[in-house]
């Protein structure tokens, strides 16, 4: 059995690969490049394939002579064309919870650095600002505490949902979107209209899926709809985001600050208007990238294709 992982540099630089290499005669490639002939060279005559971003597109599945199986190292699938798998009879698998702390986790990284300015600050006392102040103390940006502020969730999966539990423990208030109803504990967070998060929310974090209707979600008419000062969290995926109006509203001073882990394009467009807005924290796509993290990631990817092989596969996202 032939496996080819068509991109694995962000992933493979210091993990463990021995659980796949024991599955079968593995080509390991680094990055894979923008062509759908050359992605199908790549891929020749293997029966599973595993990828992190390259997209595999219906001419690429339906041309492939061997394909039996398609394993995406991470949640989001969008790169994959799942109705041409699915006439192939190829299942398609992902690893949806292995980043949840993570995310959650950088999520607040990002908000308590737009808040407390810990690197600013840093700098500052490195630079002798604070050996020569004539006081005890002096901060150079506005300081802000959690506590009473609104935070408005929209998507309420299991990230979101880890992330109002850690909000509630800084006594925030949370609220959440949702396209449909969603179970939750009433103690720690409520379920809102879109526009009504919008109205309400101090602090907007983004926790849904790429899709047709997500697409360019934050953009001027609901911006227009939020307080002004609203501080913007993105970890979830850079296109929810239209970058020249959220731009022009940190510039204007709508929006107090932005922590994006992504951006529309990646790597970033060096000509996003995001690059040089006022207030926009900017890191690149590394949320998902502690390394237990990522050797979770990897050590299900392996238990998906067990599972394929072993004729009861798991988390599996096609139709078969």
């Amino acid at each position: 059995m032939k496996i080819v992982l068509l991109d694995g540099y962000a992933l493979n630089q210091d993990l463990d690969w021995s659980g796949l290499r024991n599955l079968g005669e593995c080509h390991f490639y680094d990055r894979a490049p923008n062509d759908d002939a050359k992605i199908l060279a790549r891929i020749g005559d293997a029966d599973i394939i595993l990828t992190h971003k390259t997209p595999l597109t219906a001419e690429t599945i339906r041309t492939a002579p061997r394909i039996r199986y398609v394993g995406v190292m991470g949640d989001g699938y969008d790169v994959i064309d799942t109705q041409a798998a699915s006439e192939r009879h190829i299942p398609v698998t992902n690893v949806p919870i292995y980043a949840t702390d993570a995310v959650a986790q950088f999520t607040f990284a990002l908000l308590l650095e737009i808040t407390s300015h810990v690197c600013l600050h840093n700098r500052l006392v490195h630079e002798s600002k604070w050996s020569t102040s004539p006081d005890f103390t002096f901060w150079a940006k506005k300081l802000v505490e959690f506590k009473g502020k609104t935070l408005g969730l929209i998507g309420y999966g299991r990230i979101a949902q880890k992330v109002a539990t850690i909000a509630h423990a800084f006594s925030m208030k949370v609220i959440f979107y949702n396209h449909r109803p969603k179970p939750h504990d009433p103690n720690i967070s409520q379920q809102v209209s879109l526009d009504e998060l919008l109205k309400q929310a101090d602090i907007i974090s983004l926790h849904v899926r790429q899709a047709p209707e997500t697409l360019n979600m934050i953009r001027r008419e609901t911006i227009e709809k939020m307080r002004p000062g609203t501080i913007i969290i993105n970890t979830a995926r850079g296109k929810l985001i239209n970058e020249q109006d959220l731009a022009e509203a940190l510039n204007n001073g709508k929006i107090a600050a932005a922590g994006l882990d992504v951006a529309q394009q990646e790597p970033i467009s060096p000509d996003s208007p995001l690059l040089t807005a006022k207030n926009c924290y900017i890191t690149p796509h590394i949320a998902w990238a502690p390394f237990e993290t990522r050797e979770r990631l990897l050590d299900i990817t392996v238990a998906n294709l067990k599972a394929f092989l072993e004729h009861h596969p798991q988390n599996v996202v096609n139709a078969k």
